[in-house]
């Protein structure tokens, strides 16, 4: 396995419609190569000046570092949300085996 490290991209949507339709759009593109869709959360949350509530769905890109800012440019192009939450978060290890699986199905392809 090469020396890149993966990533979590984390985020949330307003329905499991959006979560999915924008999930498989980003595993299509191989800007992912998994993505887990964990609907049911409940969200509070400031937002112009008010406390809200929301019901979100979670979810999480398994990539490579070096695609993390083209998934969080693609959530973005599609996201109905103004801001949405887009974090990367670091993979500190893993089982060799999933991580070279996670890095061959985001190669770039010809």
């Amino acid at each position: 396995m090469n020396a890149e490290r993966a990533v979590f991209v984390y985020t949330t949507f307003p329905s499991l419609v959006e979560a999915e339709q924008t999930g498989r759009a980003i595993v299509e593109r191989r800007l992912a190569a998994c993505v887990n869709i964990l609907p049911g959360m409940i969200s509070h949350y400031w937002w112009q000046g008010a406390i809200e509530r929301g019901e979100e769905v979670v979810m999480i890109f398994k990539t490579r570092a070096t695609l993390a800012e083209a998934v969080r440019a693609a959530v973005k192009e599609i996201h109905s949300y103004t801001t949405p939450a887009i974090l990367t978060l670091p993979v500190e290890g893993g089982d060799p085996a999933y991580l070279g699986w996670l890095m061959a199905e985001t190669e770039k392809r010809s």
